[in-house]
């Protein structure tokens, strides 16, 4: 695998919701409407956030994350990510790759942290792949996070400086 890191394009509009779709859909991990349609969810990840890049081999899209600031104003200077990965590239380290890439990106924005706002606890994979990069949970939400299989779970913040 020859993994490829690019800004996102128009033209990725559909691999993205290929990828996003069935995480919107299962709603384990991502705290926004499991009924999102793709031109809002396309507005979410790839028009608000300051950046947006995507992960591709050969030509093919299998993973993205975004740049935002985490706040405005007092805390503009800290960052904010989201990341995916395609149910078909998933254990390829293409989320180390999209998590390294990021705190590079965040760095050379300016961003002094980033902080990860609603970390779902059940989601143990990822915790473990932010707590590799360094990243400390910082906060635990109680039953913050509505998940559809377990009822309320606990959502974490997680958090870096740079």
């Amino acid at each position: 695998m020859t993994l490829t890191l690019r800004p996102v394009r128009p033209e990725d509009r559909d691999a993205f919701w290929h990828m996003f779709k069935p995480i919107l859909r299962a709603g384990t991990t991502y705290a926004l409407p499991r009924d999102m349609q793709p031109a809002r969810a396309w507005a979410y990840w790839s028009e608000a956030p300051l950046e947006t890049w995507v992960a591709e081999d050969q030509g093919s899209v299998l993973g993205s994350y975004y740049l935002k600031a985490n706040a405005l104003g007092g805390g503009a200077h800290v960052g904010n990510c989201g990341y995916i990965v395609a149910d078909h590239a998933q254990g390829r380290g293409i989320a180390s790759a999209l998590c390294a890439h990021s705190l590079e990106r965040a760095r050379a924005q300016g961003f002094k942290a980033l902080q990860f706002n609603c970390v779902v606890s059940t989601n143990t994979r990822a915790i473990a792949l932010w707590e590799r990069f360094g990243f400390q949970t910082v906060g635990r939400l109680p039953g913050a996070f509505s998940h559809p299989e377990m009822g309320e779970v606990d959502a974490l913040v997680m958090y870096q400086r740079l």
